[in-house]
């Protein structure tokens, strides 16, 4: 029922928002959107990051335990 089904509904949607945000305002969105979207990718590397690190330290302390 809302699906894409082509390049029109696209270009009437940018269309609506050059006209409700206005051409200077467009600049300013998208910065803060992307600015967001690296935020949130920088959050989930952080946390892959700590966990691997987790997997690491487990196997250490198992290797650990295992050698005593």
């Amino acid at each position: 029922m809302f699906g894409f089904s082509g390049p029109q509904e696209l270009l009437v949607i940018l269309v609506i928002i050059l006209i409700v945000f206005g051409g200077k305002k467009i600049p300013e969105l998208m910065g803060g959107l992307g600015k967001g979207v690296r935020s949130f990718k920088k959050g989930l590397n952080e946390t892959e990051e700590e966990i691997k690190q987790i997997g690491e330290d487990s196997e250490k302390k198992k290797d650990e335990e295992e050698k005593s």
